[in-house]
């Protein structure tokens, strides 16, 4: 049932293929949305479904240049869902919403454009395939445009703080899911918090912009409110998205380095290693150079 809803990478693909998670290159590469098929076209069999917002919320950007992302043409609203800070990206867009404006309200089910199949790639998204890239994501950082100028000097952001590296995606279809399922008992926040952890480190950074976007994340730690907070302790899920963080005092913090690997989850590794977050070498665990580079963003 889910072909009729999923645009697989191709078409003797399964349909995991276009939704979220270790899905891509026999589990190694990961794909943080949901591409979701169109149902309408028009006499050159190209997509006319109009592509809606999820909630309502605030058009915080959107790129109508498909030549200069992924995405292609794509729009990302803000939404405050049970209390926490979300945001939608709707990608490959055949056309945004003439008009739209950075900081206009939005509604729930208010077209923001039209599906498409418009991307950067070398290869182009054949016309069977026309979806919408539907992804939910936490903001990682309001210092990313800095941060990327730092870590890739030679490279181009034309996209500010709304470079998808600066998104950190949660699995739509399984929100949808529980959404579903639950009803009025459904909680955004819950869900956040509930996600399983990959990996546990401690980061000696006391102040960054996650912490103030999503304080609701922070959990108490009495040592540290008494004697000043140096770190923090982070559980990271497989997607590098930090869903519990704990402020640590100096006297709880070991060793001087930046970044700390406590603890890691290999059964969840095993069965979620496209971000390659750590490596085991010669019998122990290590963040790799990805995984220390979600680190230094996070904290920048």
């Amino acid at each position: 049932m889910e072909l009729k809803f999923f645009a697989p990478t191709l078409a003797d693909k399964p349909w995991m293929s276009g939704s979220f998670g270790c899905v891509r290159d026999d589990g190694q590469r990961i794909h943080e949305g949901l591409d979701i098929r169109c149902l309408q076209r028009d006499k050159h069999d190209e997509p006319t479904d109009p592509v809606m917002a999820t909630a309502d919320g605030t058009v915080v950007y959107f790129n109508v240049r498909p030549a200069l992302s992924n995405y292609g043409n794509y729009v990302v609203l803000r939404h405050v869902v049970d209390g926490i800070e979300v945001y939608s990206l709707y990608g490959h867009l055949r056309q945004v919403r003439p008009g739209l404006q950075i900081g206009q309200a939005v509604k729930a089910g208010e077209v923001i454009g039209i599906m498409g199949r418009t991307a950067n790639t070398a290869e182009r998204i054949a016309k069977w395939r026309a979806h919408v890239h539907y992804q939910l994501n936490l903001l990682v950082n309001d210092r990313f445009a800095a941060w990327f100028k730092t870590a890739f000097p030679h490279e181009r952001n034309d996209h500010g703080e709304w470079n998808g590296q600066n998104l950190d995606a949660l699995d739509a279809r399984q929100i949808l899911l529980e959404e579903h399922a639950q009803g009025t008992n459904f909680n955004l926040l819950n869900f956040i918090r509930g996600q399983t952890e990959l990996c546990r480190v401690v980061v000696r950074a006391a102040s960054f912009p996650f912490l103030k976007r999503y304080p609701m994340l922070v959990v108490p730690n009495p040592v540290a409110a008494k004697e000043g907070v140096a770190g923090y302790e982070i559980a990271l899920n497989f997607n590098a998205t930090p869903f519990q963080l704990m402020p640590l005092a100096a006297s709880e913090i070991k060793g001087r380095e930046k970044f700390q690997l406590l603890s890691v989850n290999e059964v969840e590794e095993r069965a979620n290693p496209c971000r390659h977050l750590v490596v085991q070498r010669r019998g122990h665990w290590e963040l790799t150079e990805n995984g220390r580079r979600e680190l230094e963003l996070l904290t920048y």
